[in-house]
């Protein structure tokens, strides 16, 4: 490795409270970490989350400061002025009424969690939702704009059109489709049993329409055993041959989060947090997270964090300039708008208005 850029910094972890201590000092400088993301527990008002983003970018300029704000139920922070952004079935709702006002609708919602974001030094957010909304997941449920493809393409379409208004890259879940089983993927792994051919008729046809505006994708912890026995973020069958070749998307891959009751099952036996990372490294992911395991004595992630690094060492996958190319591609290019000066911007304001 001649160059720093040369290193791929794969690992996603997250820090336990509202600021940061020696310990997450230490493992944010660790050079596998490409990022952190954010939970409601990070939040007590913009103030300290402002502060927590520059203290983050102090020790590292180029770590991705994530957060899942999809809207709805999924909004980690939802106090001091932070809009309360719609679940996306609102849009989906309002596209039955009138189809051109309710992608308008979507690119505001897009802009406005873009921008706020952003205002307070959060570099990306893990949506849009392309599920299908099957009327059987309990997890995805009013997450998703519908049930049909080519509207859940339109209305994510228009939602990206704001975040990238916004200086915001985006994220495409969870391919190629949750929507379809009642099982959560947090507590246990679901199986689709559907088969390729309508999968792809289906739930995954907005990745191929979106393959030009999608930034990022992140796989759904689903077994579709027609295709793969291993779940979609674990297989290369789903990530390397159908996503990237057949799809065409050339962006980032996530995996979901490794500590989900789902994602270290592979192969059928329960594996370390290392075993699974490598695996979804090998099979095609150029990040993996690993949430929720800072807190306490955070343990698992200083595990993950070696355990890596002697796998990198043992030759037991490789670090990818490829990969991480498409890392630093996620993080905005524009300065944010500061918080005073976009709540009287005209643009932020007018989108507010939009909506539902």
């Amino acid at each position: 490795m001649t160059s720093h850029h040369a290193t791929q910094a794969p690992l996603i972890i997250d820090v336990a409270g509202h600021t940061l201590t020696k310990v997450d000092r230490r493992r944010l400088k660790h050079p596998l970490t490409g990022g952190i993301i954010l939970f409601a527990r990070n939040w007590k008002d913009r103030a300290q989350l402002t502060a927590l983003c520059v203290d983050i970018k102090s020790i590292r300029a180029d770590l991705l400061i994530c957060v899942d704000h999809e809207g709805g139920r999924v909004q980690r922070f939802r106090t001091d002025g932070f809009t309360h952004l719609p679940p996306m079935r609102a849009l989906g709702e309002l596209w039955m009424k009138d189809q051109l006002a309710a992608t308008n609708a979507a690119t505001a919602c897009g802009y406005v969690l873009g921008a706020e974001l952003r205002a307070c030094g959060v570099d990306f957010s893990f949506t849009p939702v392309l599920d299908l909304d099957w009327g059987e997941s309990g997890v995805i449920g009013d997450r998703a704009f519908g049930r049909d493809p080519r509207v859940v393409t339109l209305l994510a379409k228009s939602l990206m059109h704001g975040l990238l208004q916004s200086g915001m890259t985006n994220c495409g879940k969870h391919f190629p489709g949750h929507g379809f089983v009642k099982a959560d993927s947090h507590t246990e792994i679901p199986v689709d049993n559907r088969s390729l051919k309508r999968i792809l008729a289906d739930d995954a046809a907005p990745y191929g329409w979106l393959n030009t505006t999608l930034t990022s994708v992140m796989p759904a912890h689903v077994i579709y055993p027609k295709v793969d026995a291993r779940p979609a973020g674990f297989s290369s069958q789903w990530l390397n041959f159908i996503l990237r070749s057949q799809l065409g998307f050339g962006g980032a891959i996530f995996s979901d989060d490794l500590s989900m009751a789902g994602a270290r099952l592979i192969d059928g036996r329960e594996v370390s947090y290392t075993k699974a990372a490598v695996t979804a490294l090998n099979a095609g992911c150029d990040m993996v997270l690993l949430c929720n395991q800072s807190v306490g004595d955070g343990q698992p992630v200083d595990e993950l964090l070696d355990g890596m690094a002697e796998a990198l060492v043992r030759g037991q996958w490789e670090a990818l300039e490829s990969s991480e190319l498409r890392r630093r591609a996620l993080l905005p290019v524009s300065p944010p708008v500061p918080w005073d000066d976009l709540m009287v911007q005209p643009a932020y304001v007018h989108a507010v208005g939009l909506i539902p």
